[in-house]
């Protein structure tokens, strides 16, 4: 089954730091780096590294960074056919700071991201229809989700839709025609505006959503674990435990292994078991990409 991940590609500056600094305060960075990040990007690399057929649909920059991220994806032999370079424009930017107990901040810059138009769903449809699933995020205009979304729907390929960053704005409409809905706990909280401090809080908030019309509602929720709401069963997946360095990148970590396994299983509950295990290994290396293990390193990881 061919993937197609619909969504953005940033360039990361990240800083790490003991603790973020209070207001009107300066403090020195503990090290820095510039890598490819986005949460579509993320996600795309980390399927295709674990041997996913994928195809990444973005819209990239006319600018070094973006000319970066298009050798990203061909080093990562992600096709490249439906990634666009949008006429003076720069990349995407992340700006992301991690604390040392691997707490992280990030603020954005869309760039070129915000160029990818419905027109351009419809442009590739002939790509697009050969696909067997599609990843969306929210890093590119909602008209183009939305787009995707149709799209899928009428050709009868599976979505997914991780919820990020968390839009009020979002149509629940549109949210309920995808098959499985994947925000964290915090993009779960601001969505519904309900309490998610314990994992029974994460659960009502989720239900409340399968009460509306979600189908799989996947709570990505980092040490403790991921939840699986239905509206036939609730399944509490939990989290390996590791010694967590950055979690930069971790949910998409889960979302890229959860789709590469999906893809070759349709197996639901050990997607989400194999997509944990996963996130757990990128939190015990730095940055976003780079922790992200290739097939051969996962497998050794299991076995140790």
């Amino acid at each position: 089954m061919k993937i197609a991940v619909i969504g953005s590609t940033m360039m990361d500056i990240v800083s790490y730091m003991d603790r973020m600094p209070e207001g009107g305060e300066t403090r020195r960075v503990e090290g820095f780096h510039i890598a490819s990040g986005g949460k579509g990007a993320n996600q795309a690399i980390a399927a295709a590294k674990l041997g996913a057929d994928v195809v990444m649909m973005t819209a990239v920059g006319d600018d070094m960074f973006g000319e970066q991220s298009r050798k990203n994806f061909q080093n990562h032999h992600i096709d490249m056919s439906l990634v666009k370079t949008a006429k003076d424009t720069s990349n995407g930017i992340a700006t992301i700071v991690v604390e040392r107990s691997g707490q992280n901040r990030i603020l954005i810059n869309p760039g070129a991201n915000e160029k990818l138009t419905p027109a351009d769903i419809e442009k590739a449809g002939a790509e697009l229809a050969a696909c067997g699933l599609f990843v969306l995020q929210l890093e590119v205009p909602l008209e183009t989700v939305y787009a995707a979304i149709r799209f899928a729907k009428k050709h009868g390929i599976k979505v997914l839709l991780n919820p990020a960053p968390a839009s009020r704005e979002l149509s629940l409409d549109m949210a309920c025609q995808c098959d499985f809905f994947v925000p964290n706990e915090t993009e779960l909280s601001i969505l519904v505006n309900k309490p998610v401090d314990t994992v029974a809080q994460v659960q009502e908030a989720a239900k409340s959503l399968v009460a509306q019309g979600l189908t799989n509602v996947i709570v990505t929720m980092g040490s403790r674990g991921s939840l699986l709401v239905t509206a036939e069963e609730t399944q509490l997946v939990p989290s390996l435990k590791v010694d967590a360095v950055d979690s930069t990148g971790a949910g998409d970590a889960f979302i890229g292994c959860f789709v590469d396994t999906y893809a070759r299983t349709q197996d639901v509950l050990g997607s989400m078991q194999r997509a944990s295990q996963y996130a757990a290994l990128s939190v015990t290396r730095k940055g976003t990409q780079n922790s992200y293990a290739d097939a051969r390193e996962f497998a050794a990881f299991l076995d140790a």
